[in-house]
C-alpha cells in the first residue's frame, strides 16, 4: 500500500499542520511516511501546500506528481492540483470556501462545508481538521485515535487550548462522512 496526498490552500488555513498531523498519525501506526511542505514567501495569505505519502514500504522520494487524493481549501489550489489528480482519485474540498468548482468526471469529489462545520464548534481555524476527519473516514487510511494523538503531540505549548477544538473538528469531519454515506 502506498497512498500519496497533496494538501493545498493559502497560508493561515493550517495546510501544513494538516499534513504534519496526517504524517505523524501514519508514523504512530507504524507506516513509512514523508511530509514535504511548500509555501510562498508571504506565508499568511500566500499559497501553501504539502505532500504526504503513507506507505507500508520504504518511500523513495517525497515528490508527488500524480496524487491518489487531494485535500483542498481554496480555488487557486483546486485549479493548480486537480489536473494532477490520478484517474479515480479522491478530492476532498471545503465547499464553504470553494463555491463553484469545475470538477472532473473521472474522480470522486466530496464537498465538505468544513469552515461552516468548524464555526459550529467555535473556531473556523479548525476547518482543516474537519477535512482531515472526512478524508480519514472516507479512506480508512488511519484510525481516529492516531489522529487525536498526533494533534496532541503536534500542537505547541502556547496553543494547547486549541487541542480540544481540533479533536472535535476531526470528529465533525468523520460524522459528515458517516451521515452522508448512510
Amino acid at each position: 500500500m502506498k497512498y500519496r496526498i497533496i494538501i493545498g490552500g493559502f497560508g493561515g488555513q493550517g495546510i501544513l499542520f494538516l499534513g504534519k498531523v496526517l504524517a505523524y498519525a501514519g508514523m504512530l501506526e507504524g507506516k513509512e511516511v514523508t511530509w514535504f511542505p511548500s509555501y510562498g514567501a508571504e506565508v499568511r495569505g500566500g499559497t501553501a501546500n504539502c505532500t504526504v505519502t503513507i506507505s507500508d514500504e520504504l518511500i523513495g522520494s517525497p515528490v508527488v506528481t500524480n496524487p491518489d487524493a487531494l485535500i483542498i481549501m481554496n480555488d487557486a489550489s483546486l485549479k493548480t492540483f486537480l489536473p494532477r489528480l490520478k484517474k479515480n482519485g479522491l478530492l476532498v474540498y471545503d465547499s464553504s470556501l470553494i463555491k463553484d468548482p469545475v470538477l472532473r468526471t473521472d474522480i470522486e469529489a466530496i464537498a465538505v462545508p468544513a469552515t461552516g462545520r468548524a464555526s459550529k464548534i467555535g473556531n473556523t481555524k479548525s476547518a482543516n481538521m474537519v477535512l482531515l476527519g472526512t478524508f480519514t473516514a472516507k479512506t480508512r487510511l488511519l484510525q481516529e485515535a492516531s489522529l487525536v494523538q498526533a494533534v496532541e503531540s503536534s500542537i505547541p505549548e502556547r496553543r494547547k487550548k486549541s487541542i480540544e477544538q481540533n479533536k472535535k473538528a476531526i470528529h465533525k469531519g468523520i460524522e459528515y462522512i458517516e451521515n452522508t454515506e448512510s
